[in-house]
């Protein structure tokens, strides 16, 4: 049987003298996608960065397995490699630096082949045909004079090159309208396929309007405070997170 995907057991971790993460365990097995979500400064993004290795955060207690290997305190390097990737919420701008050659040095790193720019250049035309964005996208700086849809769209590219077995969507949705979370949500939708996980990090049900997960947690004060089905996200839609927050202040 196929170790789980990920499996995060029983994590607390802290920023300098202040611990955000009080105890986060999750599983999620390959195919699946799960959605986190909770209001803002709940310690979601702090779970995103300490799963990606992020060298600001520290674990004090707890594991992470990932394929059955224990990757609590590998590098962000190590992790990437593997096939773990991190869609941020405020994607940076890398001036200079185009959007084929950031990819080419990203995914050899990823496979440890030394690709040409052509061979590169095939493999994005490739991906970008399939999520139908326009070619000259490939030719322009990292980010630079993106808009907010544009930076989001960037990282579904990046997934569709690196072919990551993990991806972690830190707040995907955000800034984004109606019509950018569309081509957003169906560029992961192309990218699902029954070996590889997606954990979405949200604060809203929209996301979730156009990906559907097979679990959704509710995450309050650095820990998960209830699990559920699809309409999980529904319920939260509705009735706000109010209602979760004694309980989450008990627990």
């Amino acid at each position: 049987m196929a170790s789980p995907l990920l499996v995060i057991d029983d994590v607390h971790a802290r920023v300098g003298d202040v611990e955000i993460l009080h105890g986060v365990s999750l599983t999620l097995e390959p195919g699946q996608t799960q959605a986190l979500m909770g209001p803002n400064g709940s310690g979601k993004s702090t779970l995103a960065n300490v799963l990606m290795g992020h060298p600001g955060y520290q674990i004090t207690a707890g594991t992470v397995h990932y394929k059955g290997e224990d990757v609590t305190h590998w590098t962000p390097n190590k992790r990437g490699a593997a096939g773990i990737f991190l869609g941020f919420q405020y994607p940076q701008e890398i001036p200079g630096v185009s959007v084929v050659n950031f990819l080419r040095t990203a995914l050899s790193n990823r496979t440890g082949t030394d690709y040409t720019v052509l061979e590169l250049r095939l493999k994005v035309m490739d991906a970008m045909r399939d999520l139908e964005i326009d070619p000259s996208f490939a030719d322009r700086y990292l980010n630079e004079g993106f808009s907010g849809g544009e930076r989001k769209r960037n990282e579904v590219l990046q997934m569709a090159v690196l072919e990551p077995d993990l991806a972690i969507l830190d707040e995907t949705d955000s800034g984004l309208d109606i019509d950018a979370l569309r081509t957003v949500a169906d560029g992961v939708t192309k990218l699902q396929t029954e070996d590889r996980g997606f954990l979405i990090i949200t604060h809203y049900q929209r996301m979730l309007d156009y990906i559907t997960p097979d679990v959704v947690h509710v995450f309050m004060d650095g820990k998960i405070i209830d699990s559920g089905g699809p309409e999980l996200g529904d319920h939260i839609e509705e009735a706000g997170y109010d209602a979760y927050r004694t309980q989450a202040a008990s627990a």
